[in-house]
């Protein structure tokens, strides 16, 4: 089983290279963004054509959320037409692909768990790109896998995490939002459950959620990655209204994860115990 990993020199990439390695996959590929421009439909048939993958596992996005408002067209071509490129070139060379989506595709504006069923209803450019990246490839590739996931985190690039544990030993008080509500995840966990899929013996193609379990606001989260830190600085709450973005975010967008678990009998861990495995790595 061959797989490649597109957008490999980000957080997630980053993740797949050391459960790869800790799983002792030698079969999992990581082209350059030289050898795998998603934007460059030419040249992902040529690499497909090349390694003849089983599997090809898209972790390239834009995911600068305030920005995107700005550079909506450019956001749109990564997370929209770049997800469609890789679909049609799976298709063409018989790979199935795995597509990392988000959280922000919801509205917010509910208090129940999001199924995979519930309506996907973006309130920003950001999650509404990734939401077209997954209806491009619906219509194209039937050998798909969606892993909608959310507040990813990792000792690897700019995440939530290393930011608090640098503001909290540069600042003596630290303000973050309390009124929205998510689950963390340790983007370790997700590239061991993309593995766990692949190596499935059934293929069980679709739409999946996945994050750690249990739900927390970002002021929470903050507190408990200050707690594991040792940190002496203060960490107060906000509301969403103190703090303006260009962005809006969803206010609730925890995920129910029964489908992905049932489905490939998962065990998840619970983003506390996660968050003391990555702290205790930094």
């Amino acid at each position: 089983m061959k797989s490649l990993v597109l957008g490999a020199s980000g957080q997630l990439g980053s993740c797949l290279k050391k459960v790869a390695s800790e799983r002792s996959i030698d079969s999992m590929l990581f082209p350059t963004e030289e050898e795998g421009n998603i934007l460059d439909p030419a040249l992902l048939d040529l690499l497909l054509e090349r390694e003849k993958p089983n599997f090809v596992i898209n972790c390239a996005a834009y995911t600068a959320v305030d920005k995107a408002e700005d550079e909506q067209d450019i956001c749109r071509k990564i997370n929209k037409d770049g997800a469609a490129n890789i679909a049609h070139a799976c298709k063409k060379h018989g790979a199935a692909m795995i597509q990392i989506s988000t959280d922000f595709v919801f509205k917010g504006d509910v208090q129940h768990a999001l199924t995979e069923t519930d309506i996907a209803a973006p309130e920003n450019i950001y999650g509404l790109t990734k939401l077209e990246g997954e209806q491009a490839i619906v219509g194209i590739l039937d050998e798909h896998y969606i892993l909608r996931t959310s507040w990813l985190y990792s000792e690897y690039g700019n995440n939530f995490v290393k930011t608090m544990i640098r503001l909290s030993r540069d600042h003596k008080d630290v303000n973050v939002i309390i009124d929205q509500i998510g689950s963390p995840t340790y983007a370790i966990d997700l590239a061991d459950t993309i593995v766990d899929i692949m190596e499935s013996p059934t293929p069980h193609y679709g739409l999946y959620h996945y994050s750690n379990e249990g739900a927390v606001s970002w002021f929470d989260f903050a507190r408990a990655i200050f707690d594991l830190d040792f940190s002496e600085s203060k960490v107060s709450p906000i509301r969403s209204s103190e703090y303006k973005t260009k962005a809006t975010r969803p206010a609730f967008s925890v995920m129910d994860k029964s489908k992905i678990k049932q489905t490939f009998n998962l065990e998840i861990p619970y983003w506390r115990d996660s968050l003391v495995v990555c702290v205790g790595r930094l």
